[in-house]
């Protein structure tokens, strides 16, 4: 044989999961990120195709899922441990598994007068500020805003009583996981240097608080109701600022079918949940002063 196999792995990349556990009305939310990648004795496969040696890819990936639910999260390191030594432990062909873990981070989102909300969360340090300052010797157009602001609320959250055709396949949901990485941009009210100028960083702070409040706080049975109650609380406590455009991103959360491994999912401590990435809807939508000018551009994209 004029070659010979190299180094080589497999195995399934990038399972995001979600576990949320139920203390009562408090809820804990661990979001990671695991890559499973598996080597040993694979020579056959790559020589002949000889399958016999391979635990399938989707295996693996059902195997985080399960434990997931069956050993729970207690950290990244432990989860990962728990899952390399069952690969290498039950299967005689695999003699090395290297687990990568990624930890998306989440804190409670406190509400005025209530406290922790227990069931809100906002990712850490993910979102980025942005500005578009706008002079034409005259007069001057300040928009300002974020993005990758992540955020998701545990309950508190359906849909359902919505159009329907031979097409749809899609369940009424009366308790679902609402989460969404929001894109928003506010334009101010100032434009002319001979006015006061507003404190641009307590108007950031202050929007993004009251943004983060009207998620927490809001029953949602859309998440455009939710963009709206969202774009209303900021117009309402800042003055500074006359129009809002909002483009959130629906982040699904489907639960995942645990049946085939004996496990119940969805129980009263807790469920196991695929985050899915894309496809996504996509909702997005303009929240104006009343008697204010829309000027954000409908496509935010480079802006």
């Amino acid at each position: 044989m004029p070659t010979i196999l190299g180094q080589n792995q497999y195995g399934k990349a990038e399972n995001r999961v979600v576990r949320i556990v139920r203390d009562g009305d408090t809820h804990h939310i661990k979001d990671l990120n695991v890559s499973v990648a598996l080597s040993g004795d694979m020579e056959e496969v790559h020589y002949s195709g000889s399958n016999a040696n391979v635990l399938p890819t989707d295996t693996t990936k059902n195997t985080v899922y399960a434990f997931a639910k069956e050993h729970g999260i207690e950290s990244a390191e432990q989860f990962g441990i728990h899952l390399a030594r069952h690969f290498v432990t039950s299967q005689d062909p695999i003699h090395r598994a290297r687990i990568r873990v990624e930890e998306y981070a989440w804190e409670r989102i406190a509400a005025p007068g209530a406290g922790e909300v227990k069931h809100s969360f906002v990712r850490k340090g993910q979102e980025t500020r942005v500005s578009q300052i706008t002079f034409d010797g005259s007069r001057w157009e300040i928009i300002s805003g974020l993005k990758d602001l992540t955020v998701l609320n545990s309950t508190d959250s359906e849909f359902w009583g919505y159009a329907k055709d031979k097409y749809t396949t899609l369940r009424e949901a009366y308790d679902r996981i609402l989460a969404t990485d929001v894109s928003a941009r506010w334009r101010y009210h100032w434009t002319d240097d001979t006015e006061p100028m507003p404190d641009w960083d307590n108007s950031y702070d202050r929007a993004r608080e009251h943004m983060l409040h009207a998620f927490a706080e809001t029953y949602s049975l859309s998440l455009q109701q939710t963009l709206y109650q969202m774009g209303s609380r900021i117009i309402d406590a800042r003055d500074e600022i006359d129009e809002i455009r909002f483009s959130l991103p629906n982040n699904h959360h489907f639960l995942v079918d645990l049946e085939p491994f004996g496990l119940k999912n969805d129980t009263p401590d807790g469920a196991v949940y695929f985050a899915a990435d894309r496809p996504y809807g996509l909702i997005e939508a303009t929240v104006l002063r009343d008697g204010a000018e829309p000027r954000i551009p409908l496509d935010m994209t480079n802006l």
